[in-house]
């Protein structure tokens, strides 16, 4: 079906230059799916916060052709020790579920079973079906993405649950993404700066 995914960095899913011309192409061909954002010490391997990138050739001609969801799953985990996170299978069921029903499909409980069963009844209803929820999920166009330069950062899109405070990660991120939108912002005025300068030199000889 043309389906891949990838273990990325954060910084990739923000980063500016040749990543976001990457990311354009990826997002403008319709091939990202779903993003997912994942908290620190989940693989043994690597300790920081990464970005589950899936891709999906095949949803062209379907109603997610224009569409990214967005998922939230720092705040979902089980604590093994100090250093080591995992998930449960009902907390895979779970988020396994919530992409099937942005998919259209039913939900399925063969992973994760009873756990994963309340869990998507208790967040979607008990008759599941998709909706944006801030804290955990969220659908955007093409054009909103675009207007995010082009961003795959989950947390620019999901928001912070009502009533939920932020971590010192998603503090990081959200000024990181902040600082990035200012600098280019400040390109963008010296750009219009120097424009508005030589049209006033023309204009006064």
């Amino acid at each position: 079906k043309g389906r891949a995914g990838f273990v990325m960095a954060n910084s990739a899913s923000d980063a500016r230059a040749s990543e976001m011309e990457l990311r354009k192409t990826l997002i403008e061909d319709g091939a990202v799916d779903v993003m997912v954002a994942v908290g620190p010490n989940m693989f043994y391997t690597v300790t920081l916060p990464c970005t589950l990138w899936f891709l999906d050739r095949g949803k062209k001609g379907t109603k997610r052709a224009d569409t990214v969801l967005f998922l939230d799953a720092r705040h979902i985990y089980r604590q093994i020790d100090r250093a080591h996170r995992d998930w449960t299978e009902g907390q895979i069921g779970f988020l396994a579920n919530v992409v099937r029903l942005y998919r259209g499909d039913k939900a399925d409980y063969s992973l994760g079973g009873k756990e994963a069963e309340e869990k998507i009844k208790e967040v979607f209803g008990k008759k599941p079906a998709y909706a944006d929820l801030a804290g955990l999920c969220k659908v955007a166009s093409v054009s909103e993405i675009a207007e995010q330069g082009y961003s795959l950062n989950p947390g620019r899109y999901v928001g912070v649950a009502a009533g939920e405070e932020m971590d010192e990660d998603d503090f990081k991120e959200r000024f990181a993404a902040l600082h990035a939108e200012f600098e280019e912002l400040t390109k963008q005025a010296h750009s219009l700066e120097k424009v508005i300068s030589k049209n006033a030199k023309e204009i006064l000889g």
